[in-house]
């Protein structure tokens, strides 16, 4: 199992080493020693950081006044399918399904079933375009 110096520990948490220390001292995080250094276990130092997140404030969501995606899709969410790290997500928008592939845990904070309003927002660093056929066996001219 890994485990951390008091100063890699506090760094990663984003905390003075002597904050650590003393909640150390307080009991809230075990340490041990590992060639003559004090140390916190990498499991011990995961919980303590999951406790300081969830403790956190968070700043109330203020509404979106603008954005750079200029290709937003609203449309009626017709599936979603959700395994334990992924989920798909289609969106029929008038004539155009858009698939959307995300964590799970963000369409289980999105709360997203099908018959839901959503919108696609949609932004792409690269679009590939495809010329059909004009008819079988002749190409576009």
């Amino acid at each position: 199992m890994p485990s951390f110096r008091i100063s890699e520990a506090a760094s990663l948490l984003g905390v003075s080493d002597d904050t650590l220390r003393r909640w150390a001292e307080a009991g809230r995080v075990p340490l041990g020693t590992e060639a003559g250094r004090r140390v916190i276990a990498g499991a011990d130092l995961a919980r303590l950081a999951e406790e300081l997140a969830a403790q956190a404030e968070r700043p109330e969501p203020r509404r979106v006044v603008a954005q750079s995606a200029r290709n937003q899709f609203l449309g009626l969410v017709t599936r979603v399918l959700r395994d334990t790290v992924m989920a798909q997500v289609d969106i029929q928008a008038g004539p155009h399904r858009v698939v959307s592939l995300m964590s799970r845990e963000a369409a289980d904070a999105l709360a997203l079933e099908p018959g839901m309003i959503a919108v696609a927002s949609v932004k792409a660093t690269s679009v590939v375009v495809e010329v059909p056929e004009s008819r079988p066996g002749r190409p576009v001219q």
